[in-house]
């Protein structure tokens, strides 16, 4: 979903830079709180997994790509503002490194996949928590995997929406939302099951790591008893 350099024209970029600007400086000043000693790490090793999983791309139709984002998997684990500034991170360095999305068009990659993409996620999953708090930290995994497949289609129709107002480029509208929506439908649910996957690797061994699992009991543990018998 790099969007790249002259798809836009420069009002909308210049706006989506600017919105782009003011979520990670308002991620910046919250992220702390969701990191301690325990949990920056794993921040870092986001970070890792989702610039290697975005930058296997494959084109989608209409003179665009896709591929998965990762918003909503970094959300779960280590909170929605650090997700952001993982995503953040991530895209500077594929648009500055690696020529993937262009410079100008950061601002946009950013609120697509590090504002739209997180906190659609984000939201998602917190929704779907509430109705399952009882469930405990077993349902957390799954929860995460509806989130990242609603997570893909969503910046995707953002950015259809982007397009219809300053679309730049020679393509219909109407075959970019078909590329784009159908495409990102699918691409939305291999991510579903790799965050599901990857998700419940950690609850499995570190559930105290996974934001998403804060506040959320936890599975009765097997209790050994050991005593003399009569």
């Amino acid at each position: 979903m790099h969007v790249p350099d002259g798809f836009l024209d420069a009002p909308t970029s210049l706006a989506t830079a600017a919105v782009a600007a003011g979520g990670v400086a308002l991620a910046l000043a919250r992220a702390r709180r969701e990191l301690d000693d325990r949990t920056a790490p794993l921040a870092g090793l986001v970070a890792v997994f989702v610039f290697a999983a975005q930058m296997l791309n494959f084109p989608v139709g209409a003179g665009t790509s896709g591929h998965l984002l990762g918003g909503a998997l970094a959300a779960v684990l280590v909170g929605p503002w650090t997700a952001t500034l993982c995503l953040t991170v991530v895209l500077a360095v594929q648009s500055l490194l690696f020529a993937d999305g262009g410079i100008t068009a950061l601002g946009t990659n950013i609120v697509l996949m590090g504002l739209v993409g997180v906190w659609t996620g984000w939201l998602v999953f917190v929704g779907l928590r509430r109705l399952a708090r009882s469930s405990g930290v077993a349902i957390v995994p799954a929860l995460a995997g509806v989130a990242a497949v609603l997570s893909v289609p969503a910046a995707a129709l953002t950015f259809t929406g982007l397009y219809a107002v300053g679309g730049h480029a020679p393509i219909p509208l109407g075959d970019l939302v078909v590329a784009m929506l159908g495409w990102h439908t699918l691409i939305g649910l291999g991510e579903g099951i790799i965050t599901f996957l990857a998700v419940g690797s950690i609850i499995a061994t570190r559930p105290d790591l996974v934001h998403g699992a804060r506040g959320l009991r936890a599975d009765r543990e097997l209790e050994i008893r050991s005593g003399a018998h009569a």
